[in-house]
Protein backbone atom coordinates (compact mmCIF):
# COMPACT_ATOMS: atom_id res chain seq x y z
CA UNK A 1 0.00 0.00 0.00
CA UNK A 2 1.33 3.58 -0.77
CA UNK A 3 0.23 6.44 0.70
CA UNK A 4 -0.46 9.79 -0.77
CA UNK A 5 -0.77 13.13 0.29
CA UNK A 6 -4.22 12.28 1.83
CA UNK A 7 -4.86 8.54 2.39
CA UNK A 8 -8.12 7.68 3.59
CA UNK A 9 -8.95 3.87 5.22
CA UNK A 10 -13.05 3.58 4.73
CA UNK A 11 -14.92 1.07 6.60
CA UNK A 12 -18.23 0.18 8.77
CA UNK A 13 -17.84 -0.38 12.74
CA UNK A 14 -15.28 -3.02 13.68
CA UNK A 15 -14.28 -2.68 10.08
CA UNK A 16 -10.75 -2.16 11.45
CA UNK A 17 -9.51 1.05 10.10
CA UNK A 18 -8.44 2.38 13.61
CA UNK A 19 -6.71 -0.60 14.05
CA UNK A 20 -4.51 -0.45 10.85
CA UNK A 21 -4.17 3.43 11.82
CA UNK A 22 -2.83 2.23 15.45
CA UNK A 23 -0.70 0.12 13.94
CA UNK A 24 0.98 2.15 11.93
CA UNK A 25 1.63 4.74 14.45
CA UNK A 26 3.57 1.85 16.65
CA UNK A 27 5.62 1.27 13.66
CA UNK A 28 6.48 4.65 12.80
CA UNK A 29 7.04 5.37 16.70
CA UNK A 30 4.64 8.22 16.50
CA UNK A 31 3.83 10.60 19.07
CA UNK A 32 0.44 10.54 20.64
CA UNK A 33 -1.67 11.67 23.64
CA UNK A 34 -3.76 9.22 24.64
CA UNK A 35 -3.35 5.73 24.91
CA UNK A 36 -5.25 3.02 23.70
CA UNK A 37 -7.06 -0.18 24.14
CA UNK A 38 -5.92 -3.06 21.99
CA UNK A 39 -5.57 -6.89 22.03
CA UNK A 40 -2.73 -9.37 23.02
CA UNK A 41 -1.91 -9.86 19.93
CA UNK A 42 -1.22 -6.38 18.60
CA UNK A 43 2.42 -6.26 19.61
CA UNK A 44 2.85 -9.09 17.38
CA UNK A 45 1.22 -7.81 14.40
CA UNK A 46 3.47 -4.37 14.74
CA UNK A 47 6.23 -6.86 14.55
CA UNK A 48 5.06 -8.65 11.71
CA UNK A 49 4.29 -5.07 9.66
CA UNK A 50 7.02 -3.98 7.49
CA UNK A 51 6.99 -0.02 6.51
CA UNK A 52 9.56 2.27 4.65
CA UNK A 53 9.66 6.25 4.59
CA UNK A 54 10.90 8.02 1.29
CA UNK A 55 12.23 10.91 3.69
CA UNK A 56 12.79 10.80 7.93
CA UNK A 57 10.17 11.56 9.59
CA UNK A 58 9.22 15.34 10.66
CA UNK A 59 8.95 16.49 13.50
CA UNK A 60 5.74 17.06 15.22
CA UNK A 61 4.42 13.90 13.10
CA UNK A 62 1.77 12.29 15.60
CA UNK A 63 -1.51 10.33 15.68
CA UNK A 64 -4.93 12.11 16.95
CA UNK A 65 -7.72 10.15 18.38
CA UNK A 66 -11.28 10.87 19.50
CA UNK A 67 -10.32 10.56 22.85
CA UNK A 68 -7.39 13.21 22.74
CA UNK A 69 -10.11 15.78 21.18
CA UNK A 70 -12.69 14.57 24.28
CA UNK A 71 -10.05 15.17 26.36
CA UNK A 72 -9.43 18.39 25.32
CA UNK A 73 -13.15 19.15 25.47
CA UNK A 74 -13.55 17.89 28.91
CA UNK A 75 -10.40 20.51 29.66
CA UNK A 76 -12.39 23.56 28.68
CA UNK A 77 -15.55 22.10 30.37
CA UNK A 78 -13.46 21.82 33.38
CA UNK A 79 -11.66 25.14 32.27
CA UNK A 80 -15.75 27.28 32.24
CA UNK A 81 -16.79 25.41 35.31
CA UNK A 82 -14.25 27.09 37.18
CA UNK A 83 -14.96 30.60 35.73
CA UNK A 84 -18.34 29.94 36.58
CA UNK A 85 -17.72 29.14 39.73
CA UNK A 86 -15.66 32.35 40.18
CA UNK A 87 -18.32 34.83 38.21
CA UNK A 88 -21.06 33.28 40.72
CA UNK A 89 -18.31 34.69 43.61
CA UNK A 90 -17.63 37.85 41.82
CA UNK A 91 -21.80 38.31 41.73
CA UNK A 92 -22.27 37.81 45.67
CA UNK A 93 -19.09 40.39 46.73
CA UNK A 94 -20.18 42.58 44.11
CA UNK A 95 -23.46 42.33 45.90
CA UNK A 96 -22.28 42.05 49.37
CA UNK A 97 -20.44 45.92 48.26
CA UNK A 98 -23.08 47.29 46.51
CA UNK A 99 -25.53 46.91 50.05
CA UNK A 100 -22.84 48.04 52.80
CA UNK A 101 -22.04 51.00 53.57
CA UNK A 102 -18.55 51.75 52.91
CA UNK A 103 -16.04 52.74 56.00
CA UNK A 104 -12.59 53.54 56.21
CA UNK A 105 -11.95 53.46 59.68
CA UNK A 106 -8.21 52.35 59.13
CA UNK A 107 -5.21 51.21 56.71
CA UNK A 108 -6.50 47.66 57.28
CA UNK A 109 -10.10 48.71 55.87
CA UNK A 110 -8.20 50.54 53.05
CA UNK A 111 -8.49 47.32 50.40
CA UNK A 112 -12.30 46.01 51.48
CA UNK A 113 -12.56 49.79 50.96
CA UNK A 114 -11.01 50.37 47.20
CA UNK A 115 -13.00 47.36 45.89
CA UNK A 116 -15.82 48.55 47.34
CA UNK A 117 -15.67 52.15 45.42
CA UNK A 118 -14.54 50.10 42.28
CA UNK A 119 -17.94 47.97 42.45
CA UNK A 120 -20.49 50.96 43.40
CA UNK A 121 -18.59 52.94 39.96
CA UNK A 122 -19.17 49.72 37.72
CA UNK A 123 -22.26 47.83 36.31
CA UNK A 124 -22.17 44.01 38.09
CA UNK A 125 -21.14 43.02 34.05
CA UNK A 126 -18.63 45.33 34.07
CA UNK A 127 -17.00 44.06 37.76
CA UNK A 128 -17.04 41.08 37.24
CA UNK A 129 -15.48 40.78 33.78
CA UNK A 130 -12.53 43.15 34.82
CA UNK A 131 -11.59 40.17 37.57
CA UNK A 132 -12.40 37.01 35.59
CA UNK A 133 -10.84 34.89 32.88
CA UNK A 134 -12.42 35.54 29.87
CA UNK A 135 -14.86 32.15 29.16
CA UNK A 136 -14.28 30.23 26.20
CA UNK A 137 -17.98 28.59 26.63
CA UNK A 138 -18.94 31.10 23.91
CA UNK A 139 -17.53 28.26 21.35
CA UNK A 140 -19.67 24.89 21.39
CA UNK A 141 -18.38 21.67 21.39
CA UNK A 142 -18.10 21.48 17.66
CA UNK A 143 -16.44 23.82 17.27
CA UNK A 144 -13.88 23.09 20.65
CA UNK A 145 -12.87 20.22 18.88
CA UNK A 146 -12.56 21.90 15.47
CA UNK A 147 -10.10 24.04 16.92
CA UNK A 148 -8.48 21.75 18.50
CA UNK A 149 -7.53 20.34 15.18
CA UNK A 150 -6.48 23.51 13.57
CA UNK A 151 -4.49 24.46 16.91
CA UNK A 152 -2.59 20.69 16.61
CA UNK A 153 -1.89 20.12 13.35
CA UNK A 154 1.50 22.00 12.16
CA UNK A 155 3.02 22.31 8.49
CA UNK A 156 5.49 19.96 7.17
CA UNK A 157 4.56 16.95 9.41
CA UNK A 158 2.53 13.36 8.55
CA UNK A 159 -0.95 13.33 10.51
CA UNK A 160 -2.55 10.13 11.61
CA UNK A 161 -6.61 11.14 11.98
CA UNK A 162 -8.32 8.53 13.32
CA UNK A 163 -12.11 9.52 12.86
CA UNK A 164 -12.36 12.71 13.56
CA UNK A 165 -15.70 13.61 12.50
CA UNK A 166 -16.51 12.56 15.74
CA UNK A 167 -18.14 15.53 18.31
CA UNK A 168 -18.09 17.61 14.56
CA UNK A 169 -21.47 19.25 13.03
CA UNK A 170 -21.99 18.71 9.31
CA UNK A 171 -20.67 22.30 8.61
CA UNK A 172 -17.84 21.79 11.33
CA UNK A 173 -16.58 18.59 9.22
CA UNK A 174 -16.99 20.56 5.83
CA UNK A 175 -14.64 23.23 7.56
CA UNK A 176 -12.39 20.69 8.91
CA UNK A 177 -12.09 19.43 5.21
CA UNK A 178 -11.15 22.62 3.91
CA UNK A 179 -8.37 23.13 6.54
CA UNK A 180 -6.88 19.46 5.63
CA UNK A 181 -7.20 20.54 1.98
CA UNK A 182 -5.48 23.79 2.38
CA UNK A 183 -2.72 21.65 5.16
CA UNK A 184 -1.84 19.77 2.25
CA UNK A 185 -1.68 21.88 -0.66
CA UNK A 186 0.12 25.37 1.20
CA UNK A 187 1.65 23.99 4.21
CA UNK A 188 3.23 20.49 2.82
CA UNK A 189 1.21 18.10 5.43
CA UNK A 190 0.51 14.57 4.77
CA UNK A 191 -2.66 12.75 6.21
CA UNK A 192 -3.48 9.52 6.75
CA UNK A 193 -7.65 9.81 8.08
CA UNK A 194 -10.20 6.79 8.89
CA UNK A 195 -13.22 8.36 8.49
CA UNK A 196 -16.79 7.71 7.16
CA UNK A 197 -17.85 10.87 6.77
CA UNK A 198 -18.98 12.05 3.37
CA UNK A 199 -17.53 15.10 4.06
CA UNK A 200 -13.83 14.19 4.72
CA UNK A 201 -13.95 11.30 2.40
CA UNK A 202 -14.55 13.71 -0.62
CA UNK A 203 -11.15 15.22 0.43
CA UNK A 204 -9.83 16.45 -3.29
CA UNK A 205 -6.97 13.59 -4.13
CA UNK A 206 -7.65 11.36 -1.68
CA UNK A 207 -6.11 7.94 -2.48
CA UNK A 208 -9.49 5.48 -0.40
CA UNK A 209 -8.90 2.39 0.61
CA UNK A 210 -12.19 0.24 1.14
CA UNK A 211 -11.23 -2.16 4.08
CA UNK A 212 -14.78 -3.63 3.82
CA UNK A 213 -13.62 -5.56 0.85
CA UNK A 214 -11.59 -8.23 1.33
CA UNK A 215 -8.60 -7.87 -0.26
CA UNK A 216 -8.81 -4.31 0.44
CA UNK A 217 -9.64 -2.14 -2.53
CA UNK A 218 -9.37 1.63 -3.61
CA UNK A 219 -12.60 2.96 -4.55
CA UNK A 220 -14.23 6.60 -5.44
CA UNK A 221 -15.54 8.32 -2.46
CA UNK A 222 -18.84 8.43 -4.67
CA UNK A 223 -18.89 4.79 -4.67
CA UNK A 224 -18.84 3.74 -1.03
CA UNK A 225 -21.59 2.46 0.71
CA UNK A 226 -21.84 5.59 3.09
CA UNK A 227 -22.29 8.31 0.84
CA UNK A 228 -25.11 5.98 -1.53
CA UNK A 229 -26.93 5.52 1.48
CA UNK A 230 -26.55 9.60 1.90
CA UNK A 231 -27.07 9.76 -1.43
CA UNK A 232 -30.32 7.38 -2.04
CA UNK A 233 -32.11 9.26 1.21
CA UNK A 234 -31.94 12.87 -0.05
CA UNK A 235 -32.66 11.39 -3.69
CA UNK A 236 -35.98 10.01 -2.13
CA UNK A 237 -37.27 13.06 0.00
CA UNK A 238 -35.90 15.59 -3.05
CA UNK A 239 -39.70 16.69 -3.43
CA UNK A 240 -39.62 18.23 0.13
CA UNK A 241 -36.33 20.44 -0.75
CA UNK A 242 -39.09 21.88 -3.15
Amino acid sequence: MIFDAVTIFYGGNGSGKSTALNLIAEKLHLARESSYNHSALFDDYVDRCDASVLHRLPSGSRIITSDDVFDYMFGVRNFNEGVDRRRDELFQEYASYSNTPLRLHSMDDYEAFKKGMKARRSTRTEYVRQRVTNNIRTRSNGESALQYFQHQIRSDALYLLDEPENSLSPQNQLQLKYFIEDSVRNYGCQFVISTHSPFLLSLKGAHIYNIDETPPAEQKWTELACVKVYHDFFVEQNDKFQ
